[in-house]
C-alpha cells in the first residue's frame, strides 16, 4: 500500500513577502524550516552607529561615564597651515552581534587625500549592548581652508560621513592708536 508521497516527505509551506505593490512568493519544503527552536539566534548583525562626535578631548570618569571636551562643529583658525595638537572622534555602536572592525578616516577638502586613518576591532555579544571607541588623531596639519570630512566605517561599510569645516578667520586689525598730544 503505497501512497503517492514518501512517508518522510513533509508538505510544502508557502512564503510571501509584500514590498509596496510587489509580491514575492515561493514554496519551501518543510525540511528547510527549523521547528525545534522558538526564535532565530543571530550569530552576526552589523551594528548601528548611535553617535559620532569630533572633539578636543575625551575623559572617562571613575563610574565609566564619558566627558567630551570641546565638541567641534567648525574649526576656526587665524591662518593656514596650522597644526592641531589632538582631535578625538567619539563613536558609540549598538544593536549588533559579532566581531567588527571600525575604521575612522579624516579626509581633505579635495575628497581624495586621507590625512589620517585608524582601525580598531570591537565586539558585541548581544544586540542590547553597546561599544564605545575613541580615536585620537595627533599632530594633524591642515594646509588649506575648506570642508574636511570624517568617515566612519564598520567592516568596510560606510555608516556615516560628516563635514568638519575649517574656516580661516584673520585676527581683527589693531585699532589705530589715538594721537598723543604734544605740548
Amino acid at each position: 500500500m503505497r501512497s503517492g508521497k514518501r512517508a518522510s516527505q513533509a508538505p510544502d509551506y508557502e512564503t510571501k513577502f509584500i514590498i509596496g505593490k510587489l509580491v514575492i512568493s515561493w514554496k519551501a519544503p518543510a525540511c528547510f524550516l527549523n521547528f525545534e527552536s522558538n526564535f532565530m539566534q543571530a550569530t552576526r548583525i552589523l551594528p548601528d552607529l548611535q553617535t559620532s562626535l569630533i572633539c578636543e578631548e575625551v575623559r572617562q570618569e571613575m563610574n565609566g561615564n564619558f566627558i567630551l571636551v570641546g565638541v567641534i562643529g567648525v574649526i576656526r583658525v587665524p591662518q593656514v597651515p596650522v597644526t592641531a595638537f589632538k582631535l578625538c572622534v567619539f563613536n558609540r555602536w549598538t544593536a549588533g552581534v559579532g566581531a567588527f572592525t571600525e575604521s575612522v578616516r579624516l579626509v581633505a577638502p579635495d575628497q581624495s587625500k586621507v590625512l589620517r586613518q585608524s582601525q580598531v576591532k570591537f565586539g558585541l555579544n548581544d544586540a542590547n549592548q553597546n561599544a564605545t571607541n575613541v580615536t585620537v588623531f595627533g599632530q594633524i596639519e591642515f594646509t588649506t581652508g575648506g570642508v574636511y570630512y570624517v568617515e566612519v566605517l564598520v567592516d568596510e561599510v560606510m555608516k556615516l560621513r560628516y563635514p568638519v569645516p575649517l574656516v580661516v578667520v584673520p585676527p581683527p586689525a589693531q585699532a589705530a592708536q589715538p594721537p598723543t598730544e604734544t605740548q
